[in-house]
């Protein structure tokens, strides 16, 4: 795949909104544009994918969110009965044969550097018209929107060392969030079963909290474990060290050893990096 290689950690630059880059919302669902480049929500993972008979396959791209650890994917409703678009959502993969994530990278005529992001679906991913006083969505689209169908791919260098973690925090008066945590607990080599899991409800958004819920219920030390995400049976584990996405979705959590040797696998964007 040209302009993707698996594993790595991308941002994609809208070419027609020049500073703005794909956003993955702290909402947990919504993607948009945001020009905050330095954040973990503008960086992307890329995990690959063969899906087909006779051992081959076609290729594509898939794209999970570096903050949050869901994948990119079309939302099954239209965007308004006026408009025949769909919405670019954040979304789980949960079955081998899921098609709402699956992407593939075509070259743009005559520009190097652009791409354009074609869905499972023959439409392609989009931002929207830029709009001051609106949330700025993307879309996925049919119709040729010029421009704002062109992606600059955008390689993110990877940390010498994982981050430091954010302090507790806590929600605005009057806001509550309520989710089911699903925790798993790997060894050393970072294997773990998926169906040794338990479960409790976890107020909040504070990843200091969770990491000291978990510490608790699993008699360990708060400093000795570190928390992974996992969005779906089929996605990829993504180191958690921002705090939760401001929903009451479910989360998959694999709990792995500070230091153990699949901890020091794990992988880190260095979305400061010039």
């Amino acid at each position: 795949m040209e302009f993707f290689s698996d594993g790595m950690h991308v941002r994609l630059q809208n070419r027609m909104h020049d500073a703005y880059y794909l956003h993955a919302d702290e909402d947990g669902e919504h993607v948009s544009l945001s020009p905050r480049r330095a954040s973990l929500n503008t960086a992307w993972r890329v995990h690959c994918v063969r899906q087909g008979g006779g051992g081959g396959g076609d290729g594509y791209v898939l794209l999970h969110s570096a903050a949050y650890g869901r994948y990119l994917a079309l939302s099954p409703e239209q965007v308004s009965l006026v408009y025949a678009g769909y919405t670019a959502v954040q979304a789980a993969y949960d079955a081998p044969e899921q098609g709402d994530v699956l992407w593939e990278a075509v070259r743009v005529a005559d520009e190097a550097d652009d791409v354009l992001m074609l869905h499972i679906s023959n439409r392609l991913l989009r931002a929207a018209p830029w709009n001051p006083v609106l949330p700025s969505r993307v879309y996925v689209d049919m119709a040729n929107a010029g421009t704002m169908m062109h992606w600059v791919v955008e390689p993110i260098p990877l940390r010498q060392a994982p981050p430091v973690l954010p302090g507790p925090t806590e929600l605005p008066r009057g806001v509550v969030l309520q989710r089911t945590i699903i925790y798993m607990r790997a060894n050393n080599q970072g294997t773990f079963d998926p169906l040794d899991r338990k479960m409790y409800a976890f107020y909040g958004r504070s990843l200091f909290h969770l990491t000291g819920d978990l510490a608790n219920q699993l008699r360990e030390n708060f400093h000795q474990i570190m928390l992974c995400v996992r969005a779906g049976s089929q996605g990829r584990l993504t180191p958690l060290v921002i705090d939760l996405p401001a929903d009451e979705q479910p989360m998959e959590i694999v709990v792995f050893t500070t230091g153990s040797q699949a901890a020091l696998t794990l992988q880190h964007p260095d979305v400061d990096a010039t």
